[in-house]
């Protein structure tokens, strides 16, 4: 796991040692990324400036130096990731390669060039397993190949300044160019104040963007300087999306656990290599528990797990993690963190996360991964179980919502929805708490008050996909909230870009695995993993796992009206199912109460009517309508204030 930057000043008028300068500056502000090794590469005839920093995983030597050349010479890669199947590869490469490869060392970066060499950029890439974003310049074609992973596990950034292309891991590394243009981009913010993060292609900076998952951009190093070229596919999720339900799983059902668990099995084997110690994050839930299994099914010696815990009863996780830990007999880590300690990490966000981000659980994310680097330098994580197996509630119960709720006049679903809102959410909570221990698990839920207010919101929607769109919201008209903004059209607005899949249970999953998984969940893990040094590897993105996920019927992930079916028949392998059958918890921090109590002076400097006048960027009415009705009770709007706080404490480290 590395940090990666560069550029390319087709105005070619910059000496070495300003290029070695610029970039190296450049790179080096990503060090926390790579804290072990650095280096760059340039060419003052080309233009070509590239940088690296280095977190050394595979292979410590000096053989994994980087930027690195390739054995003929022609190509010169930087690269943030791994490519877990490697070791596959240069036996292949063995076998076919004549005269043979004068391998230097053990990396995946010199098996990475070697198959340039022999397949070229995309031959390659297709037969790469692993989480990548690299930057690859073919010094005979005089091009230069910006690469993401299928799945979008490492970032990169791209855009112009002038006449000079820029790319990087993070936005501080272009931002450290010193001709930068950091113009804001508002239809960006408007973006962000709905879904709470900036979907991709789109980044805060005008002309600026994210290269989006699965795709290979390709500059011209002699062309015209300028924002032509387009991001083109090798895989799509679309397409084993609807390849997938198409040509369904033909197995019976027991066939289909025992497959999954092999499928799963290999992906976690090939992500536990490392020449570092390594361990992995255990919550305790489904899918945590699902990989730190397999993990301890193949290893010779107790993994080491990792959780966080909090006083706050409906956050904590700590008690589910350390009992499932305790049965698979791992070398279990636990931390209890005070409030105090989740302050402290705000005033780092805005550096953190270097564009406005507002998933409040970034705060424990970034939190258990500083605990567990000071133990190891990698760790698996289960993310993506949700979005393939069916895990969040809408996914299992929206269907069910929609049929209903279409079954009522459209005048009747605004007046329900309105008795609802008109009971707080604390209210809503205490009811809830009353009719708990009788009420079925599907319904068991940590947070009711806010789930009934989301209800309230959903159900006068006029379509099963506006219902999607306002569950995914935040702000519901961000462009009156932004000024000067029109909202884009995303993968979840523009129905040209949405699969042809009949159940609207599996447009969901493929919605959420297009844009909340690379967009917030990724981003979030890669951020506050990286803002330590610490690598992390999700095996449920292996993208054979996720083919072989979409070909199994929607009858195997959601049943009895519970999602992750089939994950649990895994899973039942491994753990007696009373240690992880239960309500899905929530990863986060009581945001709420905070913002009444110990941040409020913060936020209220922050939301100050003047300030957000005299900044110009967002309209203060509805913001400070929603602060205060939350900070007398009536509602909770942390969601949306945070959002703003989140905005607003970017722009003042700016």
């Amino acid at each position: 796991m590395c940090g990666i930057a560069g550029f390319i000043d087709f105005k070619r008028q910059t000496g070495l040692d300003s290029m070695q300068e610029t970039v190296r500056r450049m790179s080096d502000a990503l060090i926390h990324r790579g804290p072990d090794d650095g280096g760059v590469w340039c060419d003052a005839a080309t233009g070509v400036a590239l940088g690296h920093r280095r977190l050394a995983i595979i292979d410590l030597s000096p053989a994994g130096h980087q930027p690195m050349l390739s054995a003929g010479g022609r190509y010169v890669l930087v690269f943030n990731g791994e490519v877990y199947n490697h070791r596959e590869i240069r036996r292949e490469l063995d076998r076919l390669a004549s005269p043979p490869v004068p391998w230097r060392g053990h990396s995946d970066t010199e098996v990475m060039l070697a198959a340039f060499e022999a397949w070229g950029v995309e031959g390659s890439v297709k037969r790469f397993t692993g989480m990548f974003a690299f930057a690859l310049l073919d010094r005979k074609e005089r091009r230069l190949h910006l690469v993401r992973d299928r799945l979008g596990e490492k970032p990169l950034y791209y855009g112009w300044s002038g006449k000079t292309f820029l790319f990087g891991s993070e936005l501080k590394a272009l931002r450290a160019y010193s001709g930068f243009n950091n113009e804001i981009n508002r239809d960006a913010i408007a973006l962000y104040l709905r879904h709470n993060c900036i979907p991709a292609p789109h980044s805060i900076y005008r002309g600026v963007f994210k290269l989006l998952p699965g795709t290979v951009l390709t500059i011209d190093c002699t062309g015209e300087p300028g924002p032509g070229a387009i991001p083109r596919p090798y895989w799509q999720a679309r397409a084993v999306a609807e390849a997938g339900v198409a040509a369904p799983f033909p197995g019976s059902e027991k066939d289909a656990v025992a497959q999954l668990d092999g499928v799963l099995r290999e992906a976690v084997n090939l992500q536990m290599t490392a020449d570092v110690p390594l361990g992995a994050f255990l919550s305790g839930g489904i899918d945590s528990s699902t990989i730190v299994a397999l993990m301890q099914a193949q290893s010779p010696r107790p993994v080491k797990t990792f959780t966080i815990g909090f006083q706050e009863q409906r956050y904590n996780e700590a008690e589910h993690a350390r009992a499932v830990a305790r049965q698979l007999g791992t070398e279990h880590t636990e931390l209890y963190v005070t409030p105090a300690d989740a302050l402290a990490v705000i005033p780092r966000l805005p550096s953190l996360y270097d564009e406005p981000f507002s998933d409040s659980s970034q705060i424990p994310t970034f939190l258990v991964a500083r605990m567990t680097r000071t133990h190891v330098t990698v760790s698996l994580s289960g993310d993506g179980g949700d979005e393939l197996f069916a895990g969040y509630t809408r996914h299992y119960l929206g269907r069910d919502i929609w049929r209903k709720a279409e079954l009522l006049p459209g005048g009747v679903r605004r007046l329900l929805g309105g008795s609802l809102l008109a009971v707080s959410p604390d209210r809503w909570n205490s009811v809830y708490r009353f009719l708990a221990p009788s009420l079925p698990s599907r319904f068991q839920v940590p947070v009711p008050g806010h789930s009934i207010h989301k209800l309230a919101e959903i159900i006068s929607a006029r379509s099963p996909e506006e219902m999607y769109y306002r569950l995914v919201s935040h702000w519901m008209e961000p462009a009156a909230v932004v000024r000067g903004a029109e909202e884009p059209l995303t993968v979840v607005t523009d129905a040209a870009q949405w699969p042809s899949l009949d159940d609207f249970a599996q447009k969901m999953m493929y919605l959420d695995t297009m844009t909340y998984l690379p967009d917030d969940i990724l981003v979030k893990v890669d951020r506050a993993a990286m803002g330590v040094s610490l690598e992390t590897r999700i095996p449920f993105l292996d993208h054979r796992v996720v083919e072989f996920a979409w070909r199994l019927p929607l009858s195997m992930k959601i049943r009895d009206g519970q999602g992750k079916w089939i994950l649990r028949q895994v899973l039942d392998r491994y753990l007696p199912r009373e240690l992880y059958d239960r309500p899905k918890g929530g990863f986060g921090v009581p945001i709420d109460a905070w913002l009444r109590g110990p941040l409020r002076e913060w936020a209220e400097a922050l939301l100050d009517e003047r300030r957000l006048r005299s900044e110009g960027f967002l309209n203060p009415e509805p913001i400070r309508r929603k602060w205060e009705q939350h900070l007398s009770g009536d509602r909770n709007w942390h969601y949306h204030l945070w959002d703003v706080l989140m905005f607003q404490a970017w722009l003042d480290a700016q």
